[in-house]
């Protein structure tokens, strides 16, 4: 998975591409990669808003940007990208008719959830599991620090220190 700025330009370069080609007099046919590319770019932004919308506890703490601005970000390349598909769509209805198109849907939406199971419920798993080993880590020294803490203020109060 791609970072969200990439993958809209991504997105926005295969549409381009497919735009120009089919400008040119190529068949709808000999764009299905880039049309392939599209997809997948936007299917990146839709797990980006998803991971956007649930961010593990230190990032929320953390976060270099404000509610607001990543909330424009998000929308900003939703709706660039509803925008397009919405082209693409029309592209794609006046070459393949609207059977073609459903067919597409489909194949679509298979290979989207193949791509879920695959690709990003693996990252999902990595970025849970670098979360909570910093949660733990950041646990661990501060308990130690706590239990130092008591250790100097008892051995000073006991007269050892």
């Amino acid at each position: 998975m791609i970072d969200p700025v990439t993958a809209l330009s991504v997105a926005a370069n295969a549409f381009g591409t497919v735009k120009r080609m089919v400008a040119a007099g190529r068949e709808i046919e000999d764009t299905l990669t880039q049309v392939g590319r599209f997809y997948g770019a936007v299917s990146d932004l839709a797990e980006h808003k998803r991971q956007a919308e649930n961010p593990p506890l230190f990032k929320k703490i953390i976060a270099s940007k404000s509610v607001n601005e990543e909330a424009m970000e998000i929308y900003a390349r939703q709706k660039k990208s509803q925008a397009m598909e919405r082209e693409l769509r029309e592209l794609l209805m006046f070459q393949f008719g609207e059977n073609g198109y459903k067919e597409l849907v489909e194949l679509r939406r298979s290979i989207q959830a193949q791509r879920e199971k695959t690709i990003y419920l693996q990252e999902r798993k990595r970025k849970a599991f670098f979360w909570n080993t910093v949660q733990i880590s950041g646990i661990l020294v501060l308990g130690f620090a706590i239990y130092k803490v008591f250790s100097f203020i008892l051995g000073v109060s006991d007269g050892n220190g």
